[in-house]
């Protein structure tokens, strides 16, 4: 009984920690996205625009200055988020494949 627990205890865990963090994966089956392949650290807001189109949504930074824009990549009729971080002069200081409510609550525990 104590066993069957601690096996239950650790899929969650394992699933809870699925949710915040990349997948290696996730590159290679996204890796010709013009957002993923194209956008780099520095560009500004309108090149990163002009690349992806308009964002799923855009929110407001709220552990450092800035915004973030959420974009959902489709390949094959799977969805996958993805986040393009802004700082406060306008420029990507980040990417990646979450959300940017997952991003931020990852730079909270750091």
């Amino acid at each position: 009984m104590y066993t069957h627990r601690l096996a239950v205890l650790a899929l969650m865990g394992t699933l809870a920690a699925c949710s915040t963090m990349e997948n290696p994966v996730d590159y290679v089956i996204y890796s010709e996205e013009p957002l993923v392949q194209n956008v780099r650290d520095g560009m500004t807001k309108e090149d990163v625009l002009t690349i992806a189109g308009p964002p799923s949504s855009e929110v407001q930074n709220t552990v450092e200055p800035g915004t973030c824009n959420n974009y959902i990549l489709t390949e094959e009729g799977k969805q996958q988020p993805y986040y393009v971080n802004f700082g406060s002069d306008g420029l990507v200081k980040g990417k990646g494949f979450m959300t940017c409510e997952d991003h931020q609550n990852n730079k909270r525990r750091l």
